[in-house]
C-alpha cells in the first residue's frame, strides 16, 4: 500500500521548524537588549547612566495628560483651598530650594480629596499627588516636604520612564521565550520571573527616592527626620497587614527607615544642625 508523509510533519520538517523557530527567538532576544542598552541618559543630579525610551518632553505630556483620571479616580481635588495652598507652598520650596530646581521638569502638587486611601504617588514628568487620607495624618511641615520630596525624587531620578523602558525589554525577552519554547510552562515561567525582576526594580526606586527626599527636603531647610515618622505613619496605616517585602513594590517600613537614617547620616555626618523646619 502506498502511503505519504505530510513535509511540516516529518521529523526533518520539524527540525527546520524548531531552527527557525529559534533563529526568530534569537533575533527577537538580540533586538529588544540593543534597543535597551543603546537608550541612555546621564542624569546629573542622581550621577547615574540611565536607559530611557521617551523624551523629556514625551514623559511631561504622558504626565499632564493622565492628571484628569488620577484626579477622578481619587474622588477629585481637596474643596478646602488653605490646604491645597500649604500642599503648594511646601511642595514648591523642596523644589526650588534644592538640586531639583535645576531641572527641567514641571511640577505642579495636587491634593486628592480621598479620605481613606493613605497613599501620595507621582506621575512622569512632576505631577504629584498627596491624598487627604495622608495628608491629614501627617504632624507636621516637615513630614509633608519628606512625602513631596520622596515624590519628586521618582519624577528627577526618571524611575516611571526606567520603568518603561524595562518592561519594553522585558516583553521582548519574553516574546523570544515564547516564540523559541514548545514546552507553554516554559514561557509561563519567564513571564513570572520577568514581573519578578520588575517589581525588584521598583523597589529599589523606592529606597532611591527615599534617599533623595532626604537631600531635597534638608537642602530646602527641612528637618529629614520627618520622613521617618512619615515611615512609621505610613506602618501604622497599614493596620500590620501588608505582603512580604519580596513581592511588594514597596519595601517594608522597618527596612526604610534603617535606610533614610543612613541618608541622614550621610548628608549631616556631625548631626542634623539645630534651626531646620520641623
Amino acid at each position: 500500500m502506498l502511503s505519504s508523509r505530510i513535509p511540516g510533519n516529518s521529523p526533518i520538517g520539524q527540525r527546520s521548524s524548531g531552527k527557525a523557530r529559534l533563529l526568530m527567538a534569537v533575533v527577537i532576544g538580540i533586538i529588544s537588549l540593543i534597543s535597551y542598552f543603546s537608550s541612555s541618559e546621564y542624569n546629573p543630579v542622581t550621577g547615574e547612566k540611565q536607559h530611557i525610551s521617551i523624551s523629556k518632553e514625551q514623559e511631561i505630556a504622558l504626565g499632564m495628560q493622565a492628571v484628569p483620571e488620577m484626579v477622578q479616580q481619587f474622588g477629585g481635588l481637596f474643596p478646602d483651598q488653605s490646604m491645597q495652598d500649604l500642599v503648594d507652598k511646601i511642595g514648591n520650596d523642596v523644589v526650588r530650594k534644592s538640586a531639583a530646581n535645576s531641572t527641567d521638569w514641571q511640577f505642579e502638587f495636587h491634593l486628592l480629596a480621598d479620605q481613606n486611601t493613605v497613599n501620595a504617588f507621582a506621575l512622569p514628568g512632576g505631577q504629584v499627588f498627596i491624598t487627604y487620607a495622608l495628608l491629614s495624618r501627617l504632624e507636621s511641615n516637615a513630614q509633608l516636604a519628606g512625602v513631596l520630596g520622596h515624590e519628586v525624587g521618582h519624577v528627577i531620578a526618571r524611575h516611571s520612564a526606567q520603568r518603561m523602558a524595562k518592561q519594553n525589554l522585558t516583553e521582548g525577552l519574553i516574546n523570544a521565550v515564547l516564540i523559541g519554547s514548545e514546552n507553554y510552562s516554559t514561557a509561563q515561567t519567564a513571564a513570572v520571573i520577568g514581573q519578578m525582576v520588575n517589581m525588584n526594580y521598583g523597589r529599589e526606586d523606592e529606597l532611591e527616592s527615599d534617599e533623595l527626599g532626604v537631600r531635597f527636603m534638608s537642602e530646602a531647610g527641612y528637618d529629614p527626620r520627618g520622613m521617618i515618622r512619615v515611615m512609621e505613619i505610613l506602618a501604622e496605616s497599614s493596620g500590620g497587614q501588608r505582603q512580604p517585602e519580596f513581592f511588594s513594590t514597596h519595601p517594608n517600613p522597618e527596612n526604610r527607615i534603617q535606610k533614610i537614617q543612613q541618608a541622614i547620616d550621610k548628608t549631616f555626618p556631625n548631626g542634623v544642625p539645630e534651626g531646620l523646619i520641623k
